[in-house]
């Protein structure tokens, strides 16, 4: 089948988790190493997805081979691969547009922020012509959370370049019906929006409350909150303009399980603070409240910690070659069963058991 050519935008840290694995996974083909949701996707293994285009507009970043970039401040995730061999594939100078937050670029602590480059930033004609001429199938978006006007500028590079979007952020493009329908008509695959972790505070949310649901319990009320040190979390909180669609796609990823809506007074789902010390360790804490038998009540506490960008690589790794399955099969629009499976924010939402049985019939289906 070949490779699945890539372009990323955003050399941050979930980018850096992403680039490690794709070689530390290839080390470890022919094992069934942790951490990895599918071996294989069709005819996809790991090893065959190839980065061949990044953009950035750090200064650090810009110019220099992927292999090193992912790695320069302000990344801070952990490394589990330290031997990335130079790629041959600079980062190249992005769209700024809202992509980096006024906040941001006036915070003081140049290690936890962002450095703008002076370099000339990219047209769109000159963006599409780098993922036509890179013969890219799959445009990758890792711009930080509230970039609303770039990752539009992006989707519409995708959709003129001809080439698949995954979205990994909390701007609706797969699940607004104008944007779907603008990728169905080029028979374009999307998968979005938002992200899920393997292990993290959406799907761990999403499992104890369909657990209410299917004992019998009810569930009153309930929050989540989180915190890391990255500079996404100081991005949603120096920035709270910015935060408006992470909360909305967190939220709605909870309360697609509940058996019903919960009043906005009684749930609260969203990221919460920045602790610097923490780096790239989220920690995050969800109470829940609720009756059970007799409505005697009873409530839960659980803590999670995690390291938070290696927690959506697996995730996104899965997402890049459904992507690319679509394309080989024609297929155009959201994958509802990827985005559902995979993202907070689908087009669609389904039960986790159910989005994984669509997928694993989605993958099957050419066999």
């Amino acid at each position: 089948m070949g490779k699945i050519k890539i372009a990323i935008i955003g050399i941050g840290n979930c980018t850096s988790s992403l680039i490690q694995g794709l070689y530390y996974y290839g080390e470890h083909s022919n094992s069934k190493p942790a951490g990895v949701m599918h071996q294989k996707i069709g005819d996809y293994g790991i090893k065959d997805i190839e980065v061949v285009a990044a953009f950035d507009v750090d200064k650090r970043k810009v110019g220099i081979d992927v292999s090193e970039a992912i790695f320069a401040k302000p990344n801070c995730t952990q490394v589990f691969y330290p031997d990335v061999p130079q790629m041959g594939v600079k980062v190249m100078m992005g769209k700024i547009l809202d992509g980096v937050s006024k906040e941001m670029m006036a915070y003081p602590d140049e290690d936890k922020t962002f450095i703008l480059s002076d370099s000339k930033e990219l047209s769109g004609d000159e963006i599409v012509a780098v993922l036509q001429n890179t013969k890219t199938d799959v445009l990758v978006n890792y711009l930080p959370v509230g970039s609303e006007e770039a990752t539009k500028f992006y989707a519409e590079c995708a959709l003129t370049a001809g080439v698949a979007f995954v979205n990994n952020i909390p701007v609706f493009i797969a699940s607004d019906p104008v944007w779907e329908q603008r990728f169905k008509e080029k028979n374009l695959p999307i998968v979005g929006d938002d992200i899920k972790a393997q292990v993290g505070a959406t799907i761990v949310h999403r499992v104890l409350s369909d657990l209410f649901k299917k004992r019998g319990c009810t569930l009153d009320r309930t929050y989540q909150l989180n915190f890391a040190g990255n500079t996404d979390f100081l991005n949603m909180k120096i920035g709270n303009n910015r935060l408006t669609s992470k909360k909305i796609s967190k939220t709605e990823a909870v309360q697609s399980v509940v058996p019903q809506r919960m009043p906005a007074d009684d749930i609260h789902v969203g990221p919460s603070d920045f602790i610097a010390w923490k780096k790239d360790n989220k920690i995050c804490n969800i109470v829940m409240e609720g009756k059970m038998f007799g409505d005697v009540p009873f409530d839960l506490e659980l803590k999670l910690s995690v390291e938070d960008s290696p927690n959506s690589g697996g995730v996104a790794i899965d997402a890049i070659r459904l992507a690319k399955l679509a394309l080989d099969r024609k297929i155009g629009g959201a994958l509802f069963e990827a985005s559902a499976y995979l993202c907070k924010h689908p087009p669609v939402q389904y039960t986790d058991d159910e989005a994984y049985n669509m997928v694993e019939k989605f993958i099957n289906d050419s066999k």
